[in-house]
């Protein structure tokens, strides 16, 4: 008689109870699991409907899901009847610890989300940032990968890129080249400017819109110097660039147009 009470004791006092708290716990876990999926499924999709970068939203979607996981767990430990307070604050001064240690990286992880959200450039581009120039061949969360004109891999902080001033030149469709030649003050300086003008005109790549620039921009110590500014294609920069002067070099050669050099005149004077 003293057996069964204990037993039937000790099944309505631990057993039975300990029994609905593992079901229950086991329950808030498999349900808790399976709302954070449809959650994070359901905010993958507006991120995606929003034209969200993808490394921004599996960025997203991972953090929200491990902390929604983390919240469930705490509740069905809490079910079970484990003491919670203690756990939440050891997780709470965790991160703290964490966050202190990697501030730097952390502060390349906010850079590299406001880089995907804000697009000052895309992957393509031709930037000047972070104190490099090259094409950005891929924008991760933490850094920047970009190729140099050498074919040179650079891998760059996000935190330098966008803490600093970023010049895309891929961003506008067209981009003015800026030049300076020179002439003798003994040269025809209507002969060189019509030469220039014929060269730009002859060009294809150069734009009719805007109208390029020929002017005497300064009447230098030993030369008379033209500002030339032809727009083109950014595309065509580079190439419009070199072209433009070894055209007009050839062409100042032909026409006997000198490209004088800096130099200096010395009087003597001989005392009898």
């Amino acid at each position: 008689m003293i057996e069964a009470f204990n037993i039937q004791e000790m099944t309505d006092t631990y057993v039975i109870p300990w029994a609905i708290n593992i079901t229950m716990a086991l329950l808030i876990f498999v349900v808790g699991k399976f709302v954070i999926g449809v959650i994070t499924r359901l905010v993958k999709k507006l991120m995606l409907k929003a034209r969200l970068d993808n490394i921004l939203v599996n960025f997203i979607s991972s953090i929200i899901k491990t902390v929604l996981l983390l919240f469930v767990v705490i509740a069905s430990l809490n079910q079970l009847g484990v003491d919670t307070t203690s756990l939440i604050a050891l997780i709470g001064a965790a991160g703290l610890a964490i966050g202190l240690s990697l501030q730097s990286t952390l502060q390349n992880l906010a850079a590299g989300v406001m880089l995907v959200i804000f697009r000052p450039f895309k992957s393509g581009d031709f930037i000047d940032a972070g104190g490099v120039m090259g094409t950005v061949e891929k924008i991760n969360i933490f850094n920047t990968v970009m190729r140099t004109g050498d074919n040179r891999e650079i891998i760059v902080p996000n935190g330098s890129i966008y803490g600093g001033t970023i010049t895309n030149y891929s961003a506008r469709e067209t981009r003015r080249v800026d030049m300076v030649f020179s002439i003798g003050y003994n040269d025809d300086l209507r002969k060189a400017k019509g030469i220039i003008k014929q060269i730009l005109d002859n060009d294809e790549r150069v734009l009719a819109e805007p109208e390029p620039l020929v002017a005497v921009a300064e009447l230098a110590d030993s030369s008379v110097n033209f500002n030339v500014r032809p727009w083109c294609k950014s595309g065509d920069y580079w190439n419009v660039y070199f072209d433009t002067h070894e055209n007009i070099k050839l062409a100042f050669d032909e026409a006997g147009v000198s490209i004088p050099y800096p130099q200096m005149d010395v009087h003597m004077q001989k005392n009898n």
